[in-house]
């Protein structure tokens, strides 16, 4: 290392000497050190912009709650549909539930783990492919295509049918051991193929591993029904039976929904503009519905976003959650937040910089129910979240239309509400991204 590439003693003198000449250091300093700082950046003048009326707004009901688990995507589209579902049927805080997919949706990320190993079992340890496979293992994150893949093969039953456990709404435990069981179903299967044996032994033994998985599962969520009887009461007091539906039909008959109707808008712009994207690296259910971003920009997400609120339909999303946010009072701004001026540093990162840098991801998915429009232009969104009802507004949240622009990467649009211009690059094929992506 030579003397340049070191921090030296005068290098010190030089950095204090220039925090005793900025103006107000000790205060600030007394201020963030006693506040935090998040408090200490809040700028509440930005606060008369974050009303919680809005022009445009479709009715729902009591939020839903994820509580300790990493299911946003999947509660998000559970959410659309069930607000579908509410105004058909005319009920109050119906909620399919999220813990019957989850067990299948842990079942096909085990399934898809140990298949990508059994692909890669001849590449050497160090191969970035197989690397990022095993760091993958089975986790409770995933996308929207992913949900729609679950629902089309499984179906969907109400949250009376499969309700939370303590082991759905808090899966630190069960990933732990989920993960520790396929990394050492993995290291086995490498080692029986480095013994000569055939890809038909690796998957008999793999079939064992899922009959494992599928009883530590069980033991987690419980049973996944089979056949169950659906009753309930609208809110004309009218009470209704359906007896002996399976989890398929009941999607068929009660909330059937085509997901090739839908479309992923993207704003990714450390990616070519007007592509078509696959991520095949989490296509993890073979012959579901595959993960397909059209690259378009931030006009074309909040047209389409707008027009789908007009029309009385929500819309799922894809952001940066934990940017510029307040979780007691559910407000996500960039203008109620200022820690550059705090610092005196300069904290303005363009988002196609942030998606290069890794600082910006898609970290949370949440819906939209409502916009404001000022002089026909949007000024803040209402977002339906799924943490329960004791933060926000209720479990609501107000979304500057700063912050979309920031931290928005994808929407999930019906294509009637799309764009001429979306549609033709829905007709591209796509170009398949690797592991590694920003977008992963």
């Amino acid at each position: 290392m030579t003397a340049e590439q070191d921090i030296t003693y005068q290098d010190l003198q030089k950095f204090n000497q220039d925090y005793e000449q900025t103006p107000a250091s000790a205060s600030l300093g007394r201020a963030v050190q006693e506040n935090g700082v998040i408090a200490a950046s809040r700028n509440y003048a930005a606060k008369c912009d974050l009303n919680r009326v809005f022009s445009i707004e479709v009715e729902t009901g009591a939020v839903t709650a994820q509580k300790k688990s990493g299911r946003c995507w999947l509660f998000a589209t559970l959410n659309t549909m069930r607000h579908e579902f509410e105004k058909k049927y005319n009920v109050k805080d119906f909620q399919f539930s999220q813990n019957y997919n989850s067990f299948f949706d842990r079942l096909e990320k085990a399934n898809h783990y140990l298949e990508e190993v059994i692909r890669l079992a001849d590449r050497p340890r160090d191969d970035r492919e197989l690397l990022d496979v095993l760091n993958w293992n089975d986790n409770d994150g995933g996308q929207w295509a992913n949900a729609a893949a679950l629902i089309d093969k499984y179906g969907v039953v109400p949250q009376s049918v499969m309700p939370e456990t303590f082991a759905s709404d808090q899966t630190s435990d069960l990933n732990s051991s989920l993960n520790l069981k396929l990394s050492k179903d993995a290291m086995h299967l490498r080692e029986m193929k480095s013994a000569g044996k055939s890809d038909e032994e690796l998957r008999a033994y793999k079939k064992e591993a899922l009959s494992d998985i599928y009883r530590m599962l069980v033991y987690a969520f419980g049973q996944p029904p089979v056949k169950f009887d659906f009753e309930y009461r609208d809110q004309d007091k009218n009470y209704h039976i359906d007896r002996d539906l399976t989890p398929k039909s009941f999607f068929e008959k009660y909330c059937k929904r085509n997901f090739d109707d839908y479309v992923c808008l993207l704003d990714a712009p450390d990616h070519e503009m007007d592509q078509k994207y696959g991520l095949p690296s989490q296509d993890y259910i073979y012959n579901g519905k595959h993960i397909e971003f059209l690259n378009v920009g931030t006009q074309e997400l909040k047209d389409a976003v707008i027009a789908s609120l007009k029309n009385g339909e929500t819309v799922w999303f894809g952001c940066d959650v934990l940017q510029d946010l307040d979780r007691q009072k559910g407000y996500l701004s960039s203008e109620f937040f200022k820690q550059g001026e705090l610092f005196n540093v300069d904290l303005e990162l363009s988002k196609k910089n942030r998606l290069m840098s890794r600082n910006g991801e898609v970290s949370h998915a949440m819906t939209f129910t409502g916009v404001d429009i000022v002089d026909g232009k949007p000024t803040k969104w209402k977002v339906e979240n799924s943490w329960g009802s004791k933060i926000g507004d209720q479990g609501y949240f107000v979304m500057s239309d700063e912050w979309f622009d920031k931290y928005v990467y994808e929407v999930i649009i019906n294509q009637k509400y799309i764009s001429e211009h979306a549609k033709q690059i829905n007709y591209q094929a796509k170009i398949d991204l690797p592991a590694w992506d920003s977008l992963r």
